[in-house]
């Protein structure tokens, strides 16, 4: 018999080849869920997996929580005997998160826990996806950011921040622009259109080339002048973290532990999407956070809005209230939706929800896995979410 023997070179080459394929396997794969994800193309389980585990496809960097987490109180409220009737049609909690596809339900009142429950197979330990609920924390660093005189002015140029869009489209776009997605840059948000924008962008996050969502955003073409036109851009948002980045000299989950998370008490770390390894934040998606920590977060602003602390005076209630944009109200603020009646929202794609309703002291956290992104709920969302805040707060009268 003949032996055969192999020197350690080629056996490290052989190896370095089959890992290398591996990981090019991986990838594709990987690529491949994120994007059936966004064309509504994803089996009910695989999205909840995906949902949660985010983390286990793409890079992250954590966002550390608190040694001693944020207490809620608990209080026992009945809802048996709530309901809402839309289009002729009556709803109970029961048909809301079975239809909606909610994963996860909880409201707090006066910083005590009124409602808490788990589906799909989630538990309070279970992190979610947050897809645009990004862009109301990312905003809020922007607040904390300035706040903490890091950012100088809202009127001050994206450029200044951000040198690599220095000569840019955005080079006199500025940060208050940018926060109220009115840069007047050409953006399609379509998420199930191969051929928009976000689709676009997506592929070069997907890419997880260092530097390329920054130069992707520069080379984009101006549709309107900056401040003339409002129009829903996920892009604007991923300046956000850059601006944070520039102006404070750390990453954005750094930042957000050290002014929420940790600061606050959160309970859980969180996990950030970066656009590649060890590189910058998805501003405007892809934190994995849980239910209660989402719902914590909504107590902090909720909290900051009747008595600031990290936040400038009068921050929330600006973020929140909608902005007269090129001579026309548009229902939109620094990254937060108005929802009528004092109440506003952090709302993400595929059913992720925090509602603070100041006026009722009340904050309503949700998680879901809608079939599709936009516009699939079965019974409509805010309408519950103000119906079941004024129940809940008038039950305690």
């Amino acid at each position: 018999m003949t032996s055969m023997t192999y020197s350690s070179p080629l056996i490290a080459a052989a190896l370095t080849l089959v890992s290398t394929a591996t990981l090019a396997q991986s990838s594709e794969q990987s690529q491949s869920e994120v994007r059936k994800l966004y064309s509504g193309r994803m089996m009910p389980d695989e999205q909840v997996e995906l949902s949660r585990h985010i983390d286990r496809l793409f890079p992250t960097r954590t966002v550390k929580a608190s040694s001693t987490p944020h207490e809620f109180g608990k209080r026992d409220a009945s809802l048996e005997d709530f309901s809402l009737t839309h289009d002729g049609v009556t709803y109970d909690i029961y048909d809301f998160m079975a239809l909606n596809r909610v994963s996860g339900l909880m409201a707090v009142h006066d910083n005590d826990v009124v409602f808490e429950q788990y589906a799909l197979g989630n538990t309070p330990d279970t992190p979610w996806m947050s897809m645009s609920i990004a862009k109301s924390i990312s905003s809020t660093l922007i607040g904390a950011a300035l706040n903490d005189g890091y950012i100088e002015s809202l009127d001050d140029a994206v450029s200044k921040y951000v040198p690599a869009l220095v000569g840019s489209v955005y080079d006199d776009v500025t940060v208050e622009q940018i926060l109220l997605m009115a840069s007047g840059v050409a953006w399609d948000e379509t998420y199930a259109d191969p051929n928009s924008q976000r689709r676009q962008m997506l592929e070069v996050q997907l890419s997880q080339e260092p530097g390329a969502l920054l130069e992707f955003m520069g080379g984009l073409e101006r549709a309107h002048a900056p401040g003339e036109v409002w129009n829903y851009s996920t892009g604007e948002t991923q300046l956000l973290s850059a601006i944070i980045n520039g102006a404070v000299g750390k990453s954005a989950s750094e930042y957000l532990s050290e002014t929420i998370w940790a600061n606050y008490g959160m309970e859980h770390d969180a996990k950030w999407w970066l656009d590649s390894e060890d590189g910058q934040e998805i501003g405007g998606s892809g934190l994995l956070i849980t239910l209660r920590d989402y719902a914590r977060f909504g107590q902090f602003v909720l909290e900051e809005y009747h008595t600031p602390n990290v936040l400038p005076e009068g921050w929330v209630a600006e973020s929140a209230r909608p902005h007269e944009i090129g001579g026309e109200e548009i229902e939109y603020g620094y990254s937060w939706w108005p929802e009528g009646e004092g109440a506003f929202s952090a709302v993400g794609i595929f059913g992720q929800w925090v509602f603070i309703d100041p006026d009722n002291n009340m904050v309503i956290a949700m998680t879901g896995a809608q079939p599709k992104a936009e516009a699939f709920e079965i019974v409509p969302v805010t309408e519950f979410f103000h119906a079941l805040s004024d129940h809940l707060a008038n039950e305690n009268q």
